[in-house]
């Protein structure tokens, strides 16, 4: 008789969370696609009719015009709100309010299970979302690119190196409050700021910096290599293999976090 290959407890995580998606799916891809769309008609179209005037803009830019500047840097700051929202009041509901993860530890699965199994689940979350708005933009002159599809893996990239740390202080946090500050002051300055809208040379050295220091513009930079064919292999492997080490850490400092929690 042959024996069946029992499925890797993380992978089992990740089908909960899809159970749960399944509920609320329609809504979701609809406001993951939504609000990136807004933003590209209202930045890229609107003010970009504006900069592309400039006759200097596209020695700035690296782009024949505002609109493909901006496609790269939407998809991937997409994938980071996206990943940071899930990794934060859901994570502390399954530990506080449903309690679903002393559900899950009460199973044989252990609290790497549950933190691989929602990467997993953030990655195709954000696969999703940034494929959607990819497979609208190839409806466009402008924003079609063979670069979309690789820039889509980008995003998930970058959306599982943020959820990872926040899924850590999520952890530990005894209540809420925590959350809209981190919104507010880390994730809408890293969208504003993070060089998805224009390039960080046009900011303060020391903003560039702490730009820099985050994922998100690395995964900018390579994503908008991709779209607009000017791809540098080796700074690929540098800018990847940085948004690699926040997803490591993250995930060694989540798994201990919540086996404390989980496992004492």
């Amino acid at each position: 008789m042959a024996q069946h290959t029992p499925t890797p407890g993380a992978l089992r995580v990740t089908s909960w969370h899809l159970a749960t998606y399944k509920r609320m799916w329609k809504m979701n891809v609809l406001s993951s696609l939504v609000q990136p769309l807004l933003y590209l008609l209202g930045l890229g179209v609107g003010v970009g009719s504006l900069v592309d005037r400039n006759t200097g803009s596209g020695a700035v830019l690296g782009t024949t015009s505002y609109v493909a500047f901006v496609v790269p840097g939407l998809l991937v700051a997409t994938a980071m709100g996206l990943a940071a929202g899930e990794s934060m009041w859901p994570v502390m509901g399954a530990l506080k309010w449903h309690r679903g993860y002393h559900g899950i530890a009460a199973t044989p699965l252990s609290a790497r299970d549950i933190v691989f199994g929602h990467a997993t689940w953030i990655a195709i979350r954000c696969g999703i979302a940034a494929g959607a708005v990819a497979t609208v933009l190839t409806l466009f002159e402008q924003t079609r690119s063979w670069g979309l599809a690789p820039s889509v893996f980008v995003a998930m990239l970058v959306g599982v190196a943020f959820a990872m740390p926040i899924m850590a202080l999520s952890v530990g946090a005894e209540r809420d409050g925590m959350f809209p500050a981190i919104q507010r002051f880390v994730i809408i300055p890293l969208f504003l700021f993070g060089g998805a809208f224009y390039p960080l040379s046009q900011l303060p050295a020391a903003v560039q910096w702490i730009a820099k220091i985050a994922p998100l513009w690395h995964g900018v930079v390579v994503a908008r290599g991709f779209t607009t064919g000017n791809v540098d292999w080796p700074g690929v492997a540098g800018h990847v293999s940085y948004v690699a080490l926040w997803i490591v850490v993250g995930l060694v400092l989540a798994t201990r976090r919540l086996g404390g929690k989980l496992y004492p």
